[in-house]
């Protein structure tokens, strides 16, 4: 006999959702950023060892995580002032939906500006031609990664209303 699919739980039309979401954690960040600092670092290395030409860094990287960086900005400002200026209420959908992308778009640029700061510190002393290039477009493509998870905090912040005295 197959299991019949249970019918889906109505529920109340006044009942409010109940629950809340945690801020993403700074140490959560930090071990993104870490993360991508080890891996960055590899990166090198591994190239030479493979006997591959390690990655070139070009100034599309880092233009491309300062628009993401401004784009969630634009987003956090946006929300900041339609939920705490004008005291307008976001869709339940358009709440979670950008929680989701705050989050998401925060561990990212962590682990990806600590893979750029990890790859630019590899190439310190090194002697090779385009070492100092690699290095400082690193550097500004970390900086950029560190704009995106400002701006991402910033988004998730704007998100948080008050209710019945408490943030959630």
């Amino acid at each position: 006999m197959r299991d019949q699919p249970e019918p889906p739980v109505e529920e109340e039309p006044d009942a409010e959702p109940t629950g809340a979401m945690r801020p993403t954690s700074g140490p959560v960040v930090v071990g993104w950023a870490l993360v991508g600092l080890v891996l960055g670092w590899g990166l090198h290395p591994l190239s030479v060892r493979l006997d591959r030409v390690p990655p070139l860094v070009t100034w599309a990287q880092p233009a491309a995580l300062f628009l993401l960086a401004a784009i969630l900005g634009y987003v956090a400002w946006a929300t900041w002032r339609a939920v705490h200026v004008r005291g307008d209420r976001l869709l339940p959908h358009q709440a979670v939906n950008r929680l989701v992308l705050a989050r998401a778009s925060a561990l990212v640029a962590a682990l990806v500006g600590g893979g750029y700061l990890g790859y630019g510190l590899s190439w310190v002393g090194d002697p090779a031609e385009l070492a100092d290039d690699r290095l400082w477009l690193s550097v500004v493509a970390a900086g950029a990664g560190l704009l995106g998870v400002v701006a991402s905090l910033l988004l998730e912040r704007a998100c948080r209303i008050r209710n019945n005295g408490h943030t959630t």
